[in-house]
């Protein structure tokens, strides 16, 4: 009977875990901005830091091609195919539909066959350099939430530099370098994202894993996000409390990720030999069918809805703000200097909403008082959201809160609101450690104990 029962505790168990194993126990959403809640004040708003639905930002961007008569077709030239860089009988036309490749096929709907792309001229002019610069710009802030992927349609590059901007394209900062040499292209050693840490996570890098040269099944080169996100969240990113915690106090972070344009800098096309071979340079040009950049506009977490009118993408503000970013607060809404919605404490995080200014309440704000309709999660400083407090902002598992900056946290956990079990960063967690034991009051124990309390008259 005993036996029976554990089993099917057992059985319950792994069906809830594996229910609830995408959904972090610990994650903030951020999809609403505020709700009603009811106190013995009677209904009033509760605030909470929000942002936008991450989503495809190749439909909002505008691309720039330098120099500007670089695409192929204009006049008409032949070029060699790919997988037979011998047979140069196909034609680029921009005057016929069916034969042109304007800059558009890069971000059009790719799952026709043959797929759809932008190409440049050939080298036909070697030795001078075939350079490109492919600029995509959305004239607004955005945070890159995905891998970049670009694919193309002819060898991948032998010399790449992917870079950013956070001034619309006023200065510009390497992102990447790609080679397939990478000390004879940049002076630079090669590495990948699997060679960095948290504490070198910033650190710009040339890879020589994408540029492999003339080959029909290597189209593919990535930029990164996701495996660095992991640094922080673990490899499956289930630990979104301690990437939010990041870049919440970690600014360099945060900017790392955000961007308000992005350059492709194609320096030298595949040639797949040591050697340019000049009797046939019809078989040396940039194609690409495909880009891809996943991320959402940057509001301050102040706005959960970003709108694209007049070919131009701009945030809904919530909490009293204003401004396409949603970073100042609005007139008669300056009764303390604007700040930045907090991630902290998960799940709701902070809202620091603008208060009305001392003309329109009639007494001066202070800042470690709540006021009347503004959201209980307010902080006192009015710079930078408190870590903790005791009250509000809890530390978890036991932790206290120092001076509102950081958790003490017991020895057997760690993390910003000592949230995650310090084995866990050690890859030691066993089964007498509590790893995947749900926290009270979890979804997953609630989840399970209503399972058992169905189940228990079986278990007689």
């Amino acid at each position: 009977m005993y036996l029976s029962r554990f089993l099917s505790i057992h059985a319950l168990w792994v069906t809830v875990s594996s229910v609830m194993q995408p959904y972090p126990l610990v994650w903030g959403h951020y999809d609403v901005c505020k709700t009603q809640i009811y106190t013995e004040e009677g209904k009033v708003w509760d605030y909470m830091a929000c942002q936008p639905e991450s989503t495809d930002m190749t439909k909002y961007l505008k691309v720039k091609l330098d120099p500007p008569d670089i695409t192929c077709g204009d006049p008409p030239e032949t070029f060699c195919a790919m997988g037979n860089p011998y047979m140069c009988n196909n034609e680029c036309d921009a005057s016929t539909p069916e034969l042109a490749h304007p800059p558009e096929l890069m971000f059009d709907f790719e799952g026709r066959h043959p797929s759809t792309f932008w190409q440049s001229a050939t080298w036909k002019e070697y030795p001078k350099p075939l350079q490109v610069n492919i600029t995509l710009s959305w004239s607004k802030t955005i945070e890159l939430t995905d891998n970049i992927v670009i694919t193309f349609e002819s060898g991948r590059p032998d010399q790449m530099i992917l870079e950013k901007s956070l001034d619309y394209g006023r200065t510009w900062q390497p992102y990447q370098y790609y080679a397939t040499d990478c000390l004879d292209a940049f002076h630079m050693d090669p590495k990948s994202v699997k060679d960095l840490s948290q504490r070198t996570v910033l650190e710009i890098i040339c890879t020589e894993e994408y540029s492999t040269g003339y080959m029909t099944n290597s189209k593919i080169i990535h930029f990164e996000i996701k495996d660095r996100f992991a640094f922080f969240a673990g490899p499956w990113l289930r630990n979104m409390a301690s990437l939010y915690g990041q870049l919440d106090t970690t600014k360099k972070l945060r900017d790392f990720f955000t961007v308000t344009d992005l350059r492709i800098r194609l320096l030298r096309p595949a040639v797949g030999e040591i050697f340019v071979d000049e009797l046939h340079l019809a078989r040396y040009f940039y194609a690409i069918s495909d880009i891809k950049v996943h991320g959402r506009c940057k509001c301050n977490l102040h706005a959960t809805v970003c709108v694209y009118d007049n070919s131009k993408l701009t945030c809904e503000c919530e909490h009293n703000t204003t401004g396409p970013d949603c970073g100042k607060c609005k007139k008669n809404y300056q009764g303390r200097p604007w700040s930045p919605g907090s991630y902290l404490p998960i799940p709701k995080g902070t809202a620091n909403t603008c208060i009305p200014s001392i003309s329109s309440i009639g007494n001066p704000p202070k800042f470690n008082r709540i006021w009347p309709n503004i959201s209980s999660l307010e902080v006192s400083n009015p710079k930078q959201a408190n870590v903790c407090d005791n009250e509000l902002l809890h530390c978890q598992n036991g932790g206290t809160c120092h001076n509102n900056v950081r958790c003490l946290c017991p020895a057997a956990y760690t993390g910003i609101l000592c949230e995650k079990l310090r084995c866990e960063e050690a890859g030691s967690c066993g089964s007498d450690s509590g790893h995947g034991a749900p926290p009270p009051g979890s979804p997953a124990l609630l989840l399970l104990t209503a399972l058992l309390g169905t189940a228990s008259p079986l278990l007689v």
